[in-house]
Formats: C-alpha cells, structure tokens, sequence
C-alpha cells in the first residue's frame, strides 16, 4: 500500500461529490417547486368548486325552504279537507242513525195502520167508520212519502261524502284502492293432502261500503281483528255490474285528456281474471258476467260516439309479462293459425317513461273487436292447474287502449293567429275571419294557393294537433306459496319469476311511500313496463281480490296489506295531456 496521499486528488474527489449533491439538491428544490405550484393549482380549484358548492347548496336550501312552504299550504289544505270529511262522515253516521230510527218507527205504525185498516176495511163493507179508514190511508201515504224524503237525503249525504273523499284523494294525489271479496267456490271444498283439513270458516268480512275486517285466528295466535278501509269494498254479493259502476267515472278522464290504469291484484283463485276478463266465455249470454275490459271498452265507444265523427280513433295492444319475458300476443300471424309470439324489450324514453319496441297494435272501432282480440289472446296466455286453481293464471297480463284524439279548431286557432299577425305587419291589407265550416273549402280559404299563401301551412303551423292518451287494464298472475299450490319441476320457476316480480312490485310502493330518492322500477320488468301507471301521472286503481275462507288466510292478509301501502303513496296530481298549439 503506498504511504504517499495525493491532496489535490482527495480534494477533487470531494468537491466532486459537494457538486453532485448541490445538483441534486437543485433538483429536488426543482420538484418541491413544481409540487407547490400544483398544489397551489388544486387549491384554486377546492376553493372554486367550494364556492360553488356553497352557492348551490344556498340555491337548493332556498328552494328546499320554498318548497317547505308550499307543502304547509298543501297540508293545511289537505288537513282542512280531512276535518270536512270527518265531519260529513259524523252527520252522515247521525243522518244514518235516524233514518234507521225513523224506518223502524214507520215499519210498526205501518204495521198497525195495516192492521187497523184491515178491522176498518171489514167495517166499511157494512157501511160503517168509512171517514176513518180514508184518514189512516193518508197517513200511511204521508209517512211513506216522509219515509222516501228521508232516503233521499241519506243517499244525497252519501253522495257528498263519496264527492269530498274523492277530491282529497285528487288533491294528495294517492292511488285508488278497491276491494273485492269473492264468494265460496267449488273448490274451495276440495280436500288435498298438501293443504290440510279443509277450513271453511270466512274470516274476511265485508262490514261497511269502505271497509272490511279480517279475524285473525291462526293457530297458536292469540285470535285478534284487523280493520282496513279502502275507497270502496266489494261484497260476495256484489255483481260485475256493480264493480264496473266504481269504475266508470275513470273512464270520462280518458276522454278528458288523462291517463288511466286498472289493476286486478290478489293471490290464486280469488277472482282477478274473473273481474277483469268475465266468464269464460266472454260476452256469452249473461251480460252481467262480462269483465271490466269488455264493460269499460262498450261504456269508451259510447263516450266516444258523442263526440264528432273521426275526432278519436282506437288501437289496442296486448302483452304479457312471462318468467320476466315481455311478450306480443298479437304478433303472431293469426290467418296462418300460427300461436308463436314475439319477444319485445322495455325500453325508457327521453320523458323517463317506458314503452314497448316494435309493439303491435290493432285499431278496434267498437266492443265485438275488444272481444274477438281477448278471446284470441287467451288461448296464447300461459296457464296450468294447480292445487287451488285448475286455471291459473302463470303471467301478468297488460291490455292497453290507446286513444287518439284530434282538436277540430286547431287549424282555425292557428290561421287566426297567422292572419292576426300579417294583419299587424301590414295595416293596409284587408283583414278576415275564417269560419269553422269553411276550412276545407278552397273558394272560401284566405289562401289562394299554397305556393302564393301569406298562410303558414297547418302542419307547419301547428304540432301536436293529435294527441294520445292510455286506458290500460293490467290482470296481474296471483300471488302463491308453493306448499300450498304444489307445483313442482318447471313450473317452479314460473312461481318463482311470479313472486319476485310482484315483490318488486310491493318494493316500488314501498319506495314510493316512503318518498326515497331512487324507485326501484328495474328490478323487473313488470314495475319497468307499469312506471308511469305505478309512478307516474295517470290515475291508477288496484283492486284487490281476497278469498274469503281461514284456509287462505295468510294471502288475503298480504293482499290486504299490500292495498294499504299503495293507498300511502302520495304521487302528483294526474295531468292531463293536451295538444298545446306551436304556431311560428
């Protein structure tokens, strides 16, 4: 090792390295800059969309504060209207109560009149007491005209009630829930072993017009009562004619410009397919059995052929929800007798509402069409028996009425406004008047030729001079447990699809009523065809369909619950659909 260090060397070697870390540390000085300066950049950009954010969140604080606001004038008014229902409702329970009084008083003195006028008939055959036997005639004639008064004012009451409750349902905007309580049915005696003992005990019970109370006497239970109130309650004894009189009224607001759904809900073999469709076989003798579809079709052409020729025009579609499948029923080729359908897709449009792609739609002009397309469809719909229905139902089926209407004087209106706005621009020029009746007629137009007309032409003119409107009829597939119908292989998975697709369903009203942020319509694509019926702006009714017996106790319940989550929906008012004029 040699003893001789060279200096220079050393100091070389180390101001080498001081250079080397003075680089490196410019480098590093270098990147802390460009850190900062992004930083910097970053903290600009929090600052800004903190702003931001702040003046949004004052934006939606007021509008929050606004809306605050609007809903306390909505309360009080909904509060007022719900303190003059209940008060109808007490004079109408004290109008009840003395009309009861009045008719039992008015039934024994008639009674007694009765029989005195019998001893007095007996006498005036002998020519004696005939003065007071005309008396006691008037008297009885008086106290059945009094008796008939008193009627008339209960049903007037009624009447009023009915009114006021359906103006607060239209102000809060809920859902119209009906309930239909079936009669004993043949096979409501048939014994299996799968369901037991056969209970044919009822437990539902129709108690009042709105009303209906279930007795809960479940086995280890201790036995209580239920009491649910919907706008209208069904008994066995009601006909189809009477159920079609509560549904009537909805059908004026299809012509008036609304939307309109009917929907049939309850489990296996408690009558939806009956209430909807009738008797098999649709509009047989018994006009009485016809369904709501064929009642509420024949009462739509009659409004209909009130109105002027041509100005509304029909086309009716079909569908059917199978194992989450959507399904044409009228895209088969019905002159080759071909019974295969198309499969279609929901789809949602740019107004968040959901249609059918290349859905077939056929125009019907009166009821004979409506049946002669239901009594095809049927034959396609899926069916199979099961332990408590020999023919049920294995899908939800969608009928849709979809209606056209034509505005007469949407041509006048906007000629009228051409005319007026060519008049304002040239004083001069002679002004005129069309009339109505000389529309079509090329001598009397102000127009002399099109390519020469000052007028804009009507379809440039006007848009949206047709405009449409829903009338859909929904039959839903019933609600089942599998012990209970004892379905097995196959078809367990159609009860599966049927479940959870109207469990999907209780889901959206459930959403709904609880006003969350996100409804849950794509779960299935029931809830994602039915989303402007369930939530949006049409008048939507369900009619619930009960099994009156303990044996199906715990489905009616469901049933019966599921009616009063959807009457806790509170959506907005319906609106009505118009063909507002565009003229330019």
């Amino acid at each position: 090792m040699p003893l001789f260090v060279n200096r220079d060397q050393v100091f070389a070697h180390q101001v080498h390295l001081l250079e080397h870390k003075l680089r490196t540390k410019e480098e590093r000085i270098l990147e802390l800059e460009t850190e900062n300066a992004i930083l910097h950049i970053r903290l600009a950009e929090s600052l800004g969309k903190l702003h931001q954010e702040h003046e949004e969140n004052t934006k939606a604080l007021k509008h929050q504060q606004e809306e605050e606001e609007e809903k306390k004038i909505t309360c009080l008014a909904i509060a007022k209207l719900i303190s003059d229902v209940q008060a109808l409702k007490q004079c109408l329970s004290e109008v009840f109560a003395v009309y009861v009084s009045f008719a039992t008083e008015l039934d024994e003195q008639s009674k007694q009149l009765q029989k005195e006028l019998t001893q007095q008939g007996s006498c005036s055959l002998k020519g004696c007491r005939g003065d007071e036997s005309q008396n006691l005639q008037a008297q009885l004639t008086a106290l059945e005209h009094s008796l008939e008064e008193e009627r008339v004012k209960c049903n007037v009451e009624r009447q009023r009630r009915k009114n006021l409750h359906n103006t607060l349902v239209e102000l809060r905007g809920n859902i119209r829930v009906h309930c239909r309580v079936r009669p004993l049915l043949p096979f409501d005696h048939v014994q299996s072993p799968l369901l037991g003992p056969v209970s044919l005990e009822q437990i539902v019970h129709v108690i009042s017009d709105d009303t209906v109370l279930v007795n809960c006497m479940k086995a280890g239970v201790p036995a209580q009562s239920k009491m649910f109130e919907f706008e209208r309650v069904h008994g066995p004894e009601d006909s189809q004619e009477t159920v079609f009189e509560e549904i009537k009224p909805l059908l004026t607001s299809v012509l008036d410009g609304y939307n309109v759904c009917i929907m049939a809900y309850g489990q296996t073999g408690s009558g939806k397919t009956h209430t909807m469709m009738g008797s098999p076989a649709l509009g047989g003798h018994s006009g009485l059995q016809q369904g709501v579809i064929l009642k509420a079709s024949a009462e739509l052409f009659r409004l209909i052929s009130e109105k002027p020729p041509s100005s509304h025009t029909v086309e009716m579609s079909v569908i059917e929800v199978y194992n989450n499948d959507v399904l044409d029923l009228l895209s088969g080729d019905e002159q080759a007798n071909v019974s295969a359908v198309h499969r279609r897709e929901s789809v949602s449009t740019s107004c968040s509402s959901s249609q059918v792609s290349s859905l077939t739609q056929e125009p019907v002009s009166d009821t004979c069409d409506v049946t002669h397309i239901m009594t095809r469809v049927l034959k396609l719909r899926a069916h199979c028996p099961t332990l408590v229905h020999a023919d049920s139902s294995r899908s939800h089926l969608i009928v849709t009425l979809t209606i056209s209407s034509k505005s007469p004087n949407a041509r006048v209106l906007a000629r009228r406004l051409q005319s007026a706005k060519k008049s304002m621009q040239h004083p001069t020029q002679e002004r005129w008047s069309p009339r109505e009746d000389s529309l079509g007629s090329p001598a009397s137009s102000p127009c002399p030729s099109p390519s020469q007309s000052p007028c804009t032409s009507p379809r440039l003119g006007t848009t949206r001079a047709v405009f449409k409107t829903k009338l859909q009829f929904v039959d839903l597939a019933g609600s089942e447990c599998v012990d209970m119908t004892g379905v097995s292989g196959a078809a367990l998975w159609e009860v599966s699809c049927i479940n959870r697709s109207l469990s999907a369903l209780s889901d959206v009203l459930g959403a709904l009523a609880e006003q969350r942020s996100h409804i849950p319509y794509r779960n299935s694509k029931l809830t994602h065809l039915l989303k402007d019926a369930i939530g949006g702006d049409a008048k939507l009714l369900v009619m619930l369909c009960v099994s009156p017996t303990q044996r199906y106790f715990t489905e009616s319940l469901q049933t019966l619950g599921f009616g009063a989550r959807a009457r806790q929906v509170q959506r907005d008012p319906s609106r009505k659909k118009s063909n507002t004029l565009k003229v330019k």
